[in-house]
Formats: C-alpha cells, structure tokens, sequence
C-alpha cells in the first residue's frame, strides 16, 4: 500500500532524507524547539535500524549484543515526527516538492533536508568484489560471522588484511583481532593516523598497535584482492609484496552520498558532497544539507562535532533563526583499540613560526604534543596518544593564553600542573553538542532555562546541557566546572574518584587497607564498578605499592602504573630514557664516580648534574636500561625512584662534617633519611633537605620535609614546594633529637599517604586540611587522633620490605622482556633516535636539524638484555 503525506494548512512540512547521527540530532532539536508545533518532520533512513552511534561500531564488533541506538529516542513517539526505517527516497520533484521512497511512499515537503552520510568507498582494482567494508551494524555484524566460519572452516584463526591505517580501519583491525583473527593493517601513509597525526604520533601509535599482535605495512596499498574458487586467499600489494588472508576489509575513507543531488542539479563541493552556506542551505531554495554529505568551504567530514552544529543551525534556521555555521571543529578524541588518541586545533603545527612542545615514549606508546605561538603563550592545537587526560582540560582553551609554562600541562612531563586556568565564558567544553563554559556555569547556578533551580549532580546537568552526552570525553572537564561552581555557592561537591568509584583516594586508601586487597580487580569487585581509568588505575597502582611494597609490575599492576613507573625511567622528549642512579645526600665516593663515567662512555649518554645533587645520564635506550642497571647495580647503586611518584632526593649540605658553621652532622642525617623513606610510593613525589645550620645551604624550606640544625638538635618543617604554585615550608616541631625527629617524620609521611587526593603535593594538601598546619601538629605531634603507633608500624613495615625495583627485574628473565624495542625483534635498536652535538655531548635533534640533515641517527647495535632473550 503507497501511503503519502499533503500539504496541510499551518503546518510545514520537513522531510530529512537519511536516518544516521546527523538527522537524528536535527529531529531531536526540531522536537525540542518546535513548542508551536508548527512543524511535521518525517525521517527516512534506508537502514532497517533506529539511528545509532557509528562512531561506537567497535564496540559492537566486540559484542555483537551492543545496542548502539541514539538517544533520546523519545521524539519518535510524537505524532508530528515519523521515522520511516527500510527505506531510501529515490527521487524529488522540486516543481511539486514530493519525495518518492523505495517503498512507494510520496511525501509532501516544504523543506527538504540531506543528511545522506557517505559510503565507504572500494578501489576498482582486481578482485575487489570479494572485498568487505566497516561502516554499518549490518557491515560488523556480517563480518562477525564471517571471521567466526573461516576459523571453523579452516581450523586457525582467521587471516584479516584491513586497508586502511586511519580510525575506521584500526577500530575494524583491532576489534577483528579480539575476535581471534590474525589482523594486519594496510595503509598508504608512512604512519597511522597520517590525516590526524603527525609522525612522532603516527609511529608511536604504529608501537602500541604492532605491540597488540597486529600486522602493519605501511607506505603501500591493495594492488589486487586475490581469490582461488571464489574465496580469498590474499592481498597484492603496490610494493611487490603478497599477504595471505581468508577476508579482506576497505576502510579507506568516505565518499558522500551526493546522487540524488547530482540528479537535482545542486551544487556540490570541489571533492563532491553537496556544497552548503554558512546557512547550511543548499543552491535550491527550501533545501539544506548537514553531516558527512555536506561540503563546507570545499571540503566534507565525517566527525560528530560538526553535523551536530549544522543540524542546530537547520533547526534554528526552519524555526526562524538567524544562526550560522562558520567553522568545522575537527577535534577528536578516541578509545582506539585499547589507545587514547586524541587532536585538535593545529594539531599538525602549520602556523607560521608555531612552536612545538613535545613528550614522547615512542617504545611504548605514548606521545604528547602542545603547538603554542612563537611566544610560548597561545595554545593553538594539541595531539595525544596512549594518554589523552590533558585533553578535556586543554581542549577548551583553545585560542587562549595558559597561565603556565606550555609543557606543564602535559602529564608526561612529570612537571607540576598549573592551579587551574579559569574558563572564559564562550570556551566550548562539549564539542560534540556546542556547550560552552559559561553555558554550564549557568546551568548549576539555576540561570539555565532548562533548570531554572540548578543543576547540582553531574548526570542532571548533562540531561540539562546535553554536554558528555555524546562521546563523554568532555565530562571529567564538566565535572571540574560543576565541582567550582558548588563550591562558590557554598556547597561540598562529591569527592568521588572517578566514575568508577565513589570513594574519595582517602576513602579507597583506607577500604583498601582494612579489606586487605591486593588486587586492582578484587579492588573494583568490591569498591567499584567498570573497567577503571586513566584517573583510578594510578592511584589504586599507588595504593598497593604503599600497603604491599611488592614489585610494582607484577600481579598485572604494570597496566595501572603511569608511563615512567612502567619502564622505571624518566622517558625524554626523543623517545629515550634518562637513568638516575641513588646518591644518598649527593655523598658518593670516587670509584662509584668512575662506574658512572664509564657507563655513561659506552652508551653514549648525555650527562648533567640536576638541581637535586643527582648526576642525570640521558639518552638511554628502551633495551639499554637492563645493561645499564645491571653495571650501575654490581657497583652498588640503586634506582632512585626518579620516576615515580614517590621520594626523589634528599638534598644536604656538608654540614657540621667540613664546614666552619656546621652545628649537626647533615650529610648523617640525609643519608638516614633517604634510606629510610626511598621507594615509599605517594600521592605526588616528595623531595627532602636538611641544612646544617640557620644558613640553610640546603634550601630545606623548599621540600616538603625541611630539617634545619640547631645548638639543641633539629627543627622540621613541613610542606614546602616548588613548581607552579610554590611554598615555603612551615615550622611543625623545634630542636628534635634523631629519634623524635624520624618519629615525627614517620608519621607525617603516613600520614599524607593516606590522607591526601590524587597528585596533591603536601603544600595543598596541608591547605586543604580542616585546621591545616595546626591540625598536623596535632597529629603528628600530639597524636590527636590516636594514630601514631598505627602510623609508625605502617613505616617501619616500609622500611623491613623495601627492595631495589631495578636490582628485583635484573634478578627474572621474564620481568626484563618487558624491555625490548620491539616485541618481534627485541635486539633491533629503534632507527628514528637522532642526535646532534652541544657543547662536547650529544642532544636530541630538533625538526628542522633533522630536515636539514645535521643530525646523526643513533642506530647502533643493541646490547642483548641477559637471561630475557626472545
């Protein structure tokens, strides 16, 4: 039966021709505005579904139960909009404003609307018939099945080509390989991601994927899908070279679904698509276009920020309004295959004279960069790979002055972060649904018209603003702003640690504590729910390295711990690894001297006294750091714990032992210190300084435990610090004798391990406390709280299971194949470290002496880790 829609009096009829994400968004807006109910909207869409999510295809790979429907899907309940699903419209009168659909049916329209998406594309090269692509649930759910008959066909798993090195291509790749197929990718860049990413994250993420068991071949593309009795059996490649593969997948791209417009006569983009205005209406009247199909200034694409804007410019647009759409947002974020990825702005630096800061752990995975203005101040863009925290906070602060020094706001450089820079108004937050700051602010102080008594729990005030209703990498920034705004209005927010636990670090220490957890999964069995996070999997890592003390990568704690606790190094800028062995209180004899000159000779390391009487080698390779370790070792050094959030140093002066102004041993006394409290991890690293007298050589008042000689013994003074927001340390107890004094200082550490938040230094965290420094006296002095037995033993349990982390992974063939440059050649030095030489050493290169050809590649032969050989 043809049914049909007429022109009725009053009401204006919209036919949105298309059923993904883009014409869902537009239905839900035209519901939500059109309170005059003045219009009538009919989707069609040719999908059999309700529109879903295609930017979560993957996790339908993964189970092919997901529902990925979009919501709300309220809107299709109402009688003035209709979802026709199966259907495609097939022509348009534009005489008689008339749809036809496949199915017969004539709709009536006053404005027509395309939002048509793209198709995935497959080259015309021999075979490619027998090709699949990743585009739909109906593209996932037919390669699902087909992966799981060839493994039972063939009795191993199946053999996967993916072409294409870009999002859709490694989702499809990686979720194929969960599935149990062999996955190889094919991509005609020289690294992943080469639209998105620069090479310094290309080739980083290329590590992580390769290191996942998936194949890659890069530089080249499919010259032919081969096929023996009409199933597949390879891939030609351009370069000359053959893959053997039971199924072959084409995720290439997209190419608009332009047709019906072609036959219209609109004007369509440079590239195809249909070319749109700032009104995103197309060169007909009535007619507008929005989402993957629309080309905008020459050019179409297919992210989820953009068709939403558009669809809220055609519904403002239809309503009446004026709005306008002026520029694609291509920011992304993503969870790809296990990796954070995520860029925006001028991620690629094509700004003149942009400056470029960048942290980089290549071997693992894990790149960040930050391109700012020549003077270091704007943030113009930003790339993420295998840790995207940084990116909800910087995201928003797009084309603004940071407060900081640029590489503050990177969590791999192990500096301070900045105190916060206050969002202006107009800073987008939520790029999927166009929610600004001050949009926000608004809502959780009852000005929003959606609320009008205040938004005070995160789930209502994303009902309120739709912001992290999308892809949700916004919401730990909304939740930054919701916990503000409650706090000015005089309002406790929730402490909560994550989304996975509702417990404060605080709170979690303590359950963790008397439930005697060891495990990260009995942890979330108990306390949480989920899988964890980038915010979590740190602190609960922290947490039983504290109550436990054992081997920080064991028992599958190695995926907790932050990037320079994974590789027990400080990573570099290039990619390499700087070594710093312990010096207790900058005292070292001269034979130790001499193991440090020679290994710092062989390897070739650059070499620098730090600020914390620390000699620093860089330059170490991935696979060196076994053999450097085990010469430094044998010498008798241990790590330093440089790298981890824990005691870094305990700096001293040569006190009463050399110098005429002495009144204690302070070379004594630092190295009891740092022997004592080294290795005890924390909620941030903390650094020690004892003077010798009242001339403070030692510059102890900037530690967050200072000690300071007196006639009568030792004053200490606790949480001082230096870095974005410095603190002098405040005076906590005078003239202590030795055994008071570590007493004191046991419990005050204790006392901050389980107490403080997450990467608090001591400075805020004292602030932070109720009574601050007079509530820690109480504590650690009085013992207030009836804690400071329980506090002491906690240390001294500490202090008795205390093991050097490098001297425990030289001692176990299977801890040291974690240090390999590559997983299927663990002996192959990574080619991409170049250097150039400053000043008798050798630096890491910058771009342009590279592109200029003055740097030298550091490509000599690896040293065999012994006793880990592959």
């Amino acid at each position: 039966m043809i049914e049909s829609t007429q022109a009725d009096a009053g009401v204006r009829d919209v036919v949105i021709v298309g059923g993904g994400p883009a014409a869902h968004r537009l239905a839900d807006s035209l519901h939500a505005r059109d309170t005059g109910r003045a219009l009538r909207v009919t989707v069609v869409g040719e999908e059999l579904h309700e529109p879903y999510d295609r930017v979560a295809l993957s996790t339908r790979l993964a189970d092919g139960a997901a529902d990925l429907t979009l919501q709300p899907s309220s809107m299709w309940d109402d009688d003035r909009i209709r979802l026709v699903t199966g259907e495609r419209v097939i022509a348009v009168d534009r005489d008689a404003q008339m749809a036809t659909t496949s199915g017969g049916l004539a709709l009536h329209w006053d404005e027509l609307v395309f939002a048509t998406g793209s198709s995935a594309p497959v080259p015309e090269i021999p075979g490619s018939g027998h090709a699949r692509v990743y585009r739909t649930i109906d593209d996932v759910d037919a390669l699902v099945a087909e992966t799981h008959a060839l493994a039972a066909a063939h009795g191993r798993p199946a053999q996967v080509v993916v072409a294409g090195g870009g999002l859709l291509g490694l989702e499809a790749a990686g979720g194929l390989a969960k599935l149990g197929a062999h996955a190889a990718v094919v991509h005609s860049g020289g690294w992943l991601m080469s639209a998105q990413l620069d090479e310094g994250a290309g080739r980083a993420l290329g590590r992580i994927i390769s290191g996942q068991g998936i194949g890659l071949h890069l530089g080249t593309r499919p010259a032919a899908v081969l096929a023996e009795g009409g199933a597949v059996v390879g891939v030609e490649l351009a370069n000359g070279r053959r893959i053997d593969a039971d199924l072959v997948v084409f995720a290439i791209g997209i190419s608009p679904r332009d047709e019906l417009a072609r036959e219209l006569g609109l004007e369509l983009g440079p590239r195809g698509g249909i070319a749109i205005s700032t009104a995103c209406a197309a060169s007909a009247a009535h007619v507008w276009a929005i989402g993957e199909v629309a080309s905008f200034e020459g050019r179409c694409t297919g992210l989820v920020a953009p068709a939403n804007a558009m669809a809220e410019v055609v519904a403002d647009r239809l309503l009446g309004g004026a709005a306008e759409f002026t520029s694609v947002d291509d920011a992304t974020k993503l969870k790809l295959s296990g990796v954070d990825v995520a860029s925006f702005g001028d991620a690629l630096a094509r700004t003149e004279q942009a400056l470029e800061i960048v942290y980089a752990d290549p071997a693992r995975g894990l790149y960040q960069k930050l391109v700012v203005t020549s003077d270091a101040k704007t943030l113009l863009g930003g790339i993420f790979v295998g840790d995207a925290s940084p990116y909800a906070s910087l995201r928003p602060l797009l084309g603004t002055q940071l407060s900081s020094e640029p590489a503050a706001y990177l969590s791999a450089s192990g500096m301070e972060a900045p105190g916060g820079d206050e969002l202006p108004a107009a800073a987008l937050v939520c790029a999927c649904n166009n929610v600004s700051a001050g949009t926000i602010r608004d809502a959780v102080g009852g000005a929003h018209a959606d609320h009008a008594e205040g938004c005070s729990e995160l789930g209502a005030l994303k009902s309120c603003t739709r912001a992290g209703m999308q892809c949700g990498s916004c919401v730990p920034l909304v939740k930054k702003l919701l916990e503000s705004e409650l706090q000015k209005s005089g309002i406790t927010p929730s402490r909560a640690l994550c989304e996975h636990f509702a417990l404060s670090r605080q709170e979690l220490f303590e359950s963790v504590r008397v439930l005697e957890l060891t495990s990260f999964d009995e942890i979330v069995a108990r306390l949480g729910t989920g899988r964890g996070c980038d915010v979590c999997k740190p602190v609960i890592g922290s947490i039983l390295a504290t109550q436990h003390g054992s081997y920080i990568l064991d028992g599958g704690r190695g995926g907790l711990q932050d990037t320079n606790d994974r590789a027990m190094a400080n990573m570099q800028k290039d990619g390499t690894y700087s070594v710093v062995p312990r010096i207790p209180a900058g005292e070292i004899t001269p034979q130790k001297l001499a193991v440090i000159a020679q290994v710092a000779t062989d390897f070739d390391l650059y070499t620098k006294i730090t600020g914390g009487q620390r000699i620093d080698l860089f330059g170490a390779r991935l696979d060196q750091l076994p053999e450097i370790w085990r010469r430094l070792v044998d010498a008798g050094f241990e790590s330093g714990q440089a790298y981890g959030k824990a005691l870094r140093n305990v700096k001293s002066c040569v006190g009463s032992t050399w110098c005429r102004f002495g009144v204690q041993d302070s070379v004594s006394m630092a190295v009891q210190l740092e022997l004592r409290y080294r290795g005890l991890r924390s909620p941030h690293k903390l650094k020690f300084g004892v003077s010798g007298c009242a001339r403070e050589c030692a510059e102890a008042r900037a530690k967050d435990v200072g000690v300071i000689a007196t006639d009568q013994g030792w004053n200490m003074y606790v949480g001082g610090n230096g870095g974005f927001q410095p603190a002098h340390a405040q005076l906590l107890a005078s003239d202590l004798d030795d055994e008071t004094l570590l007493r004191y200082i046991d419990r005050y550490i204790m006392y901050y391990v389980r107490t403080a938040d997450r990467l608090q230094r001591t400075a805020r965290w004292i602030e932070d406390l109720e009574g601050g420094l007079d509530h820690v006296r109480d504590v650690v002095v009085h013992d207030s709280l009836g804690l400071a037995d329980e506090l002491e033993q906690a240390m001294a349990t500490h202090v008795d299971t205390y093991e050097d982390e490098w001297a425990a992974t030289l001692a176990d063939p299977e801890r040291l194949r974690r240090f390999r440059s590559f997983v299927n050649a663990p002996h192959v030095p990574d080619p991409t470290i170049a250097r150039v030489p400053e000043r008798e050493q050798f630096r890491p290169a910058t771009a342009d002496e590279r592109e200029r050809g003055e740097a030298v590649l550091v490509s000599g032969p690896s040293i065999p880790v012994r006793g880990a050989d592959a």
